[in-house]
C-alpha cells in the first residue's frame, strides 16, 4: 500500500528529479493535515457499525425497491451482503484517508469489483448513493469532533463513486 509520501517520491525518482517546491508543498500539506486525517480515521473506527447501519437505512428509505421482492437487497442474505460491502468501502476509505492517497482503493477494492458487480447485476446507482451517504455522515462526525476543514474526506469517497460510476451495467 502506498501513501502520499511514497507515491510522491516514487514519481520524482522515476523521472530522475530532485524534490522541487511543488513536492515540498505537497509534503507540507500531507504532514500538516496528519492530525485531521488521524481524527477522521478514529471517528470512522469508533462509529463504523452505526455509520453503515444509518447509511443503509437512509439508502433503503430513498430506494425502497432494493428491499422489496426482486430487489438486490431482498432477503436477509442480500441485505447483509449490501451492508457488508458498505462496511468494506468505509474501511478502505479510512485507510486512504490516513495514507493521503487513494491508490489503496484501486489495489484492494476496485480491481476485479467491476467484473463481479457486472456479473451479479448489482445496481451501481444505489452503491454510489450509499457511499455518498457515508461520506456526508463521516464529514459531519469529523466536524463534530473539532476538525474545521473536512474537505480532505471527499477524496477517497469521491474516488470510489467516480470509479463505480464508470461501470456499465
Amino acid at each position: 500500500m502506498r501513501d502520499a509520501v511514497t507515491n510522491l517520491i516514487k514519481n520524482y525518482d522515476l523521472t530522475g528529479r530532485y524534490l522541487d517546491r511543488d513536492a515540498m508543498d505537497r509534503l507540507k500539506d500531507y504532514f500538516s493535515s496528519g492530525m485531521a486525517r488521524i481524527t477522521a480515521a478514529a471517528v470512522i473506527n469508533a462509529n463504523s457499525p452505526e455509520i453503515v447501519r444509518q447509511a443503509g437505512l437512509q439508502l433503503f428509505e430513498e430506494v425502497p425497491e432494493l428491499i422489496r421482492p426482486g430487489g438486490n437487497a431482498y432477503t436477509t442474505r442480500r441485505y447483509s451482503a449490501c451492508l457488508r460491502d458498505m462496511d468494506y468501502y468505509l474501511r478502505y476509505a479510512s485507510y486512504a484517508l490516513v495514507a493521503g492517497d487513494s491508490h489503496v482503493l484501486d489495489e484492494r477494492v476496485l480491481q476485479g469489483l467491476r467484473e463481479t458487480y457486472n456479473s451479479l447485476g448489482v445496481p451501481i446507482g444505489p452503491t454510489v448513493r450509499g457511499i455518498q451517504i457515508m461520506k456526508d455522515m463521516v464529514k459531519q462526525m469529523v466536524a463534530d469532533a473539532g476538525v474545521d476543514n473536512t474537505s480532505f474526506i471527499d477524496a477517497p469517497f469521491d474516488h470510489l463513486t467516480r470509479e463505480f460510476s464508470e461501470i456499465s451495467v
